[in-house]
């Protein structure tokens, strides 16, 4: 699954009564937001997404069971499906996986990277497989750009998704267009179980047949891991909107052709953009803190543009205090820069009671942020020539051969 900005319920022929089947529901587009794979507008409302998606909101027994994390304690991630069959066969040691991707349109930003990291995490504490899919030949058919423009991102993507850090013996980096050999065909197999009134019913009208295939593009993705590895719980930490690629997948996997478990899915909100809600993504009017961005370009950006909650006057705002639920700078602190959940409740009380200042408040965001991104950009300008390092990441043959034979099965 990937974020286009980090990447809508699938129906069969004959739709269903959602609240009869929690795997299929109805596109996303409320009064006042729309949250579909393709267009995020609006302030989100997140526990009526849950209502529509039919997603179970995480327990906090749940969280404790996960590796320790910011974005699981402060339920960033705050809702999944099936999320106790992957926790309990990562606690028996047992086989399990992540599968998370991105679409390689342009550079990535903040927005995109904080599952990469989140993914890591868990791979580091439970062994998990981690498989991440780029989308690159789906943006030849969703965005106006050539194969060449798409080249250049997904060589610039990879270089972040490896500056990551994912253990290579246990991680699986594919590119649509690159194993060709292996994703297509088993995606011509999901293909026959995805009927055209399940892709106009989650995705609207596609604009091309590109698109109209292509969810069986994306659940062969899902479904990768089990093809490789045998049957086994897989979980998809993905941002909201991308989560109908996962129902889609959900459907297909409860089918008598494939041998494999319904994947499983921790979904997050988004990361706000810098000029207020919505998720941060290039196209928008505010600029994309992008993970090549120096600490003073971070700063600039986030002086200029981050959405303040606070008071226009400062005496004013010493009186009456801000807001820190609407304020982006504390809103990126609270997701994931600022570690200790002691100072994010410090910071929130300083700023609802006029001690800080918005001034200060992104003095400390655009410090937290420009040291990580330091240090993210420390290990990608080690890397060396990207075939020798993407290398260790690729399908196996072995691997590769598991695959294929499947095709004629």
């Amino acid at each position: 699954m990937h974020d286009d900005s980090a990447t809508d319920a699938p129906h069969t022929e004959q739709p269903t009564d959602p609240a009869s089947n929690p795997d299929e529901i109805d596109e996303t587009d409320g009064d006042d937001f729309t949250v579909t794979p393709y267009d995020v507008a609006g302030t989100v409302d997140y526990d009526r997404l849950l209502e529509q998606f039919g997603a179970d909101r995480l327990t906090d027994e749940q969280v404790a069971r996960f590796p320790d994390h910011p974005m699981l304690r402060r339920r960033v991630f705050y809702a999944g499906r099936d999320a106790d069959r992957y926790l309990a066969a990562a606690e028996a040691g047992e086989t399990h996986s992540i599968v998370t991707g991105i679409g390689p349109s342009g550079p990535m930003h903040l927005g995109h990277v904080l599952v990469f990291y989140l993914a890591r995490r868990l791979q580091e504490e439970t062994g998990a497989h981690v498989y991440i899919p780029l989308s690159d030949d789906e943006k030849f058919y969703a965005k106006d750009l050539s194969f060449e423009e798409i080249e250049r991102a997904t060589r610039s993507n990879l270089r972040d998704l490896l500056a990551v850090g994912f253990d290579p013996e246990r991680t699986r980096i594919v590119v649509d267009r690159l194993d060709a050999d292996v994703v297509y065909p088993q995606a011509a197999r999901v293909a026959t179980d995805i009927t055209q009134s399940t892709v106009d019913a989650t995705y609207g009208d596609p604009d091309n047949v590109g698109l109209s295939f292509y969810p069986a593009v994306q659940a062969t993705h899902l479904l990768l891991p089990q093809l490789v590895h045998g049957r086994h719980p897989t979980l998809v930490p993905i941002a909201v909107d991308q989560d109908p690629h996962v129902r889609v997948c959900r459907d297909v996997a409860a089918k008598e052709r494939f041998d494999v478990d319904k994947p499983g899915a921790l979904l997050g909100k988004f990361l706000p953009a810098l000029d207020g809600p919505g998720k941060m993504s290039s196209s928008s009017d505010a600029p994309a803190i992008e993970l090549t961005d120096d600490r003073g370009t971070v700063r600039e950006k986030i002086m200029r543009h981050a959405h303040s909650g606070g008071r226009v006057d400062i005496d004013d705002h010493r009186e009456h205090g801000g807001d820190p639920s609407v304020d982006v700078a504390y809103q990126y602190l609270h997701t994931f820069f600022e570690p200790d959940d002691q100072r994010v409740e410090e910071l929130a009380t300083d700023y609802r009671s006029g001690e800080l200042l918005t001034g200060e408040l992104k003095e400390i965001a655009a410090e937290r942020i420009g040291a990580f991104l330091a240090e993210h950009r420390e290990r990608r300008d080690a890397l060396g020539d990207l075939e020798t390092e993407l290398d260790p990441y690729r399908l196996s043959e072995e691997e590769r051969t598991r695959l294929g034979p499947t095709v004629l099965g």
